[in-house]
Parts: structure tokens; C-alpha cells; sequence
């Protein structure tokens, strides 16, 4: 059984979108939450430090 997470800075009361994450075996899962069995992500766990990072020195705005 996989435990999805979802972040404690989540809004759910109003109904809003959220992104969940699971550790796997050698990756990270990622999906909606709104259509959990929907389309899914595996990355990296490095890929996934990258974004974290980016968006961090926001690098990632337009």
C-alpha cells in the first residue's frame, strides 16, 4: 500500500488543489488530489532537490 501525503500548508476546507507526495522504492511520487487516480509522477529524488532549489532561488517566475 502506497501512503500519499499531502503538505500541512494545504487548504482543503474551500475545496482547493494540493499536490500529494509518496516515497517509492527509487523515486517520488507525485499527484492531484482532487483525481488521485489520475495521471501520476515518479522522479527522482534528485530531480525532485533541483526543483525544490529553483524555486527556492526563484528561478522558476516568468
Amino acid at each position: 500500500m502506497i501512503n500519499w501525503r499531502q503538505s500541512g500548508q494545504s487548504d482543503t476546507t474551500r475545496g482547493a488543489d494540493c499536490v500529494e507526495s509518496t516515497r517509492l522504492a527509487s523515486a517520488v511520487g507525485m499527484r492531484d488530489s482532487k483525481p488521485p487516480v489520475a495521471a501520476r509522477l515518479s522522479l527522482s529524488a534528485q530531480t525532485i532537490a533541483d526543483l525544490i532549489a529553483r524555486l527556492k532561488r526563484d528561478e522558476l517566475n516568468p
